[in-house]
C-alpha cells in the first residue's frame, strides 16, 4: 500500500467514525460524495479499499529482456559518455524499439547520466534567419578535437548550408589547413555545383592581411585594397562570393554543429571500428553525411541555386595551390630558395606551379601537367641526402597542409 492508498484508507476510517463529513471527505480525495458512501460501505464491510490495479504491472511496462538490451548497450558505449538522444537512435538501428521517455528512465535507474544536460542560458543572441534557397549562403569553418579518443586531435572541415542547415562537405585532417578546405570544396562542387556565397572566419586562408604594399602591378591595376588568398582566387574563378564573418555569432550554425558532431562522431567511430583520419574520411564522405543531413536537415522545400559545374572542369588543377613562375634558359625555376627542374623542354616563358595533396607538385604548361625535380636548394632543411619524394612532400606540406592557426 502506498502513501496515497494510507490516506485514503484513514480518510474514509475518520468519516466512518463521524469526525470528517462526507463532502469534505469528497473534497480531499477529489473524488465525488457518492463515491466516498461506496468506500465506507466496503471500510464497514471489512472489503479493501485498494484500487483494483494496486499493485499489478502497467500493460506498457517493459519486458525485462529490453530493459536488460538497454543497459547492455549503453554499457559498450559508455566510455564515449554518448547522450541519450543520440543513444535512443542508435538502439532503432539495432531494431531495439523503445520510446525515449522509457530509455531514459531506465538508463536513470541504472545509476547512469546523459552527459548532454540542458544548460541553463546566460546570454541570448538574436537568430539571424535563415537564406531562402539551398546553396546561396554556405558556412565554413574547422574544428580540432579528439574524435578517436586516443588524445590525439584531428581537425574536421565542413561546409553546411544556411537555408537547410544540410552539410555539403565534411573532411578531417591533421591540421586546419589549406587542403581540408579544398576536400569540402571539391565534395560540394562534385556533388551540388557552385553555391552563391561562402561565409568564413578571418583565417588567413580566406582572407590575407597582406596590403598594397605587397600587391603586384596587376592587382593594384584592378582596384584591389587587399591581396587575394588562394582560396579567394578559386572563389572568384568560380563566380563565388566569400564574405568575411566578424565573429563567432555570426556563423553560430556552423559553431552549433561542431557540438552536434563533437557529441555524435566519436561513438559512431568507435561503433564502426574507425581509428585513422583515412577511415574516418571514406564513413563521412560515403555514410555520414547523408545521415546527418536526414536527421539534421531542414526546409526540404528549398529551392536550389546551385550551378552545375561544366564538364570539361578539371579539379585537380582548379583545387590547388598556384603560383607563377618564369623558366629560365635551362627550364628551371626557383620556389623558397630551391631551384626545380621542369620535365620538358620548354624554357624561357612563365608557367604556373601547381601544388596539392592529390598533385604533389606539378608544372602547368598549355594545359598539361609536368613532373618537376628539385636540383638544388639553400634551404637548411633541404639535406644533400634528402630524396626528392622527401623534398617535394616538404613543399606540398608547407603550401598545403601546414596548421594555419601555427605561428
Amino acid at each position: 500500500m502506498n502513501y496515497k492508498e494510507k490516506t485514503k484508507e484513514s480518510i474514509i476510517k475518520e468519516c466512518v467514525k463521524g469526525k470528517i463529513k462526507a463532502k469534505d471527505a469528497a473534497g480531499r480525495l477529489k473524488i465525488s460524495v457518492r463515491q466516498v458512501e461506496n468506500l465506507k460501505k466496503k471500510y464497514r464491510e471489512g472489503i479493501s479499499l485498494l484500487h483494483g490495479n494496486c499493485g499489478k504491472s502497467t500493460a506498457k511496462a517493459l519486458e525485462p529482456a529490453v530493459k536488460e538490451a538497454v543497459v547492455k548497450h549503453y554499457e559498450e558505449l559508455k566510455p564515449k559518455k554518448i547522450n541519450f538522444l543520440h543513444f535512443n537512435e542508435i538502439l532503432a538501428e539495432k531494431s531495439v524499439i523503445i520510446s525515449y521517455t522509457a530509455m531514459r528512465k531506465v538508463l536513470i535507474e541504472a545509476g547512469f547520466e546523459s552527459p548532454k544536460k540542458r544548460r541553463k542560458k546566460n546570454h541570448v543572441h538574436k537568430t539571424r534567419d535563415r537564406r531562402e534557397k539551398f546553396g546561396e549562403l554556405l558556412q565554413t569553418d574547422a574544428t580540432p578535437y579528439d574524435w578517436f579518443g586516443n588524445g590525439k586531435k584531428s581537425a574536421l572541415h565542413a561546409f553546411i548550408d544556411d537555408a537547410t542547415g544540410k552539410l555539403t562537405g565534411l573532411h578531417m585532417s591533421e591540421n586546419e589547413c589549406m587542403d581540408g578546405y579544398l576536400e569540402i570544396m571539391r565534395q560540394t562542387l562534385k556533388e551540388h555545383g557552385t553555391p552563391e556565397a561562402i561565409y568564413a572566419d578571418g583565417l588567413s586562408i580566406f582572407f590575407s592581411t597582406k596590403t598594397q604594399a605587397n600587391m603586384t602591378i596587376e592587382e593594384e591595376l584592378k582596384g584591389e585594397y587587399f591581396k587575394q588568398t588562394q582560396f579567394g582566387g578559386i572563389c572568384d574563378e568560380l563566380g563565388i562570393q566569400l564574405i568575411h564573418a566578424r565573429s563567432s555569432q555570426a556563423k553560430g550554425r556552423i559553431e552549433r554543429l561542431w557540438q552536434t558532431l563533437q557529441s555524435r562522431l566519436p561513438v559512431e567511430f568507435q561503433m564502426n571500428n574507425i581509428a585513422t583520419i583515412e577511415e574516418a574520411n571514406v564513413f563521412l564522405k560515403e555514410r555520414y553525411i547523408d545521415k546527418f543531413n536526414e536527421k539534421f536537415g531542414v526546409n526540404p522545400e528549398a529551392e536550389s541555386c546551385f550551378v552545375k559545374l561544366p564538364r570539361n572542369v578539371n579539379l585537380d588543377k582548379l583545387l590547388c595551390y598556384k603560383v607563377s613562375r618564369q623558366l629560365d634558359n635551362g627550364g628551371c625555376f626557383s620556389l623558397k630558395n630551391t631551384r626545380f627542374q621542369v620535365a620538358t623542354g620548354v624554357a624561357n616563358r612563365k608557367i604556373d606551379v601547381l601544388i596539392s595533396k592529390r598533385l604533389g607538385m606539378k608544372a602547368l604548361i598549355d594545359g598539361r601537367l609536368y613532373e618537376v625535380f628539385p636540383i638544388d636548394g639553400k634551404q637548411k632543411s633541404i639535406n644533400s641526402t634528402d630524396s626528392i619524394e622527401m623534398i617535394l612532400s616538404r613543399f606540398v606540406f608547407f603550401f598545403c597542409l601546414k596548421n594555419e592557426h601555427a605561428a
